[in-house]
């Protein structure tokens, strides 16, 4: 073999990885937007549907205590599965992840319960569960209300001041 031939290198140059990484940084800067679009919009149909569960899930409670009324927490209407008979102050209707009140980029809390006192026990006869993005803009955009009339209204700044009647 003649020292002065030399055989062509096999592999990439530089230049070729530097645009090859420069087109895959684009179609990310692209892709990444899109994607966290895609994230709030799941949270936000998540919450909407847990709202809906809640409604539920505070007239099953309702029918189920009717001394107490409906639930005025989180707690009363969560508690662990198989941890003992349910009771009004864990009814064990919801998972405990929304019992907990964070789902989904969202915190959920049960507030604005007005009360009769009937033989020394309070009677809820109504609530209100919110539904706020744990981070406005990143984890969701509209905050969600709703009550016992079971209605779901939201707020398109992400907050509690829920005036638009969700269709």
């Amino acid at each position: 073999m003649n020292p002065q031939t030399r055989q062509p290198e096999s592999g990439f140059t530089l230049v070729e990885l530097l645009i090859v990484m420069s087109v895959i940084l684009i179609l990310m800067t692209l892709a990444i937007p899109a994607m966290q679009s895609v994230v709030r919009r799941g949270n936000e149909t998540s919450a909407i549907a847990s709202l809906r569960m809640l409604n539920e899930m505070e007239g099953q409670y309702m029918s189920t205590y009717p001394q107490h009324g409906f639930a005025c927490s989180l707690t009363a209407l969560g508690g662990k599965v198989g941890s003992g008979p349910p009771t009004a102050e864990s009814a064990q209707l919801i998972a405990d992840d929304l019992a907990s009140g964070n789902k989904s980029g969202y915190t959920f809390t049960i507030s604005g319960c007005s009360k009769t006192t009937v033989n020394n026990i309070d009677q809820y006869n109504s609530y209100q569960v919110t539904a706020v993005p744990t981070s406005i803009g990143h984890s969701g955009n509209r905050g969600f209300c709703t009550d016992e009339n079971a209605q779901i209204r939201y707020d398109p700044k992400g907050g509690t001041s829920c005036t638009d009647l969700l269709q």
